[in-house]
């Protein structure tokens, strides 16, 4: 999908909710608007064409039939019916036809369920909305189910959580195709996180209260985020927020679904990858800008994060 035309064929149904529906679209037609790259086409299609009315009453048309997805590049589910009834044969078909013919696949929110009657997930970890995981797991025993997650990606078929994980996920697809720098950018134009890691927690158990300071932690990651070249341990972190660190912490967790140090390891990568599509900077010079205290303990972490080196990914991703 890094090059030429991409055709990204989105499944819609009569009483699809909008926002399923235009989460996918959206992130995907910001890629062309923005001239992030050329050739990428999203179409909607149905099982029968014409006119769909989504859950809101609006009406989209024109509706592709299934032939408009038989040569997708990727295929997106970004939803089901909540009554979860089982899908189509013909629907099924398709998507394993076109998962065979190496298609990539994705099942966003309760769209994991027609995907995981095609069998491409058995054996596999997937994620759907918390609230039907378990009706997921007792449909799909084959499945392993992880209840937490945002996004779990596996190359050829991902799965998504609900409703705001599915901006994530979507915004990790074109990561991994044209880099943090045009996934930012998209994030920046849609005025969302740019990247939230798909291990995160799919929601906050304990809302947190008007009177907590989230303000004051909200600028504190601001701040490190502007930081990133500068040790930011948790104690500093926490007296900067004036919390002690077992309070710092825990709020931490609650805000981004993740510890400090997880949080802060994963920025300094996630703008390692900027620098390195965008800048001619040495490894050394984007280590320490990003905060690692040698060259080395950058390529390790990297390597151990994104599964190549950093100097194979600047080459991967070098703007011309």
């Amino acid at each position: 999908m890094e090059s030429g035309h991409v055709k990204i064929a989105v499944h819609v149904f009569d009483g699809i909710s909008l926002f399923h529906t235009t989460a996918p679209v959206t992130v995907f037609r910001e890629v062309t608007r923005l001239g992030l790259a050329d050739g990428w086409e999203v179409v909607l299609w149905s099982e029968t064409g014409g006119t769909i009315r989504t859950a809101e009453g609006i009406e989209l048309s024109p509706v592709e039939d299934p032939s408009a997805a038989r040569d997708a590049d990727l295929l997106v589910l970004p939803s089901w019916h909540e009554d979860l009834r089982p899908a189509p044969v013909a629907l099924t078909d398709l998507v394993r036809r076109a998962h065979s013919r190496s298609t990539s696949v994705v099942g966003l929110c309760l769209g994991a369920f027609p995907l995981a009657e095609t069998g491409t997930l058995d054996g596999r970890a997937a994620v759907t909305h918390w609230s039907a995981t378990d009706a997921f797991a007792d449909r799909f025993p084959g499945v392993i189910v992880e209840q937490s997650a945002l996004y779990i990606d596996h190359g050829d078929v991902l799965t998504s959580a609900g409703t705001a994980s599915a901006l994530d996920a979507c915004l990790h697809i074109v990561r991994e195709h044209l880099g943090a720098s045009a996934a930012s950018r998209i994030a920046r134009q849609l005025v969302i996180a740019p990247h939230r890691e798909g291990g995160q927690a799919q929601y906050v158990e304990r809302p947190l209260p008007s009177e907590d300071g989230h303000g004051m932690l909200g600028e504190v990651i601001e701040w490190a985020l502007a930081h990133l070249d500068r040790p930011l341990v948790v104690d500093d972190l926490a007296d900067r927020a004036h919390m002690s660190r077992r309070n710092f912490t825990r709020r931490f967790q609650e805000v981004t679904g993740t510890s400090p140090a997880s949080w802060v390891r994963s920025r300094r990568l996630d703008q390692s990858r900027s620098l390195l599509e965008t800048t001619s900077w040495s490894i050394a010079r984007i280590a320490g800008e990003c905060g690692f205290a040698h060259p080395v303990t950058f390529r390790q972490r990297f390597v151990a994060q994104y599964g190549t080196t950093p100097t194979s990914y600047r080459r991967r991703f070098t703007q011309a």
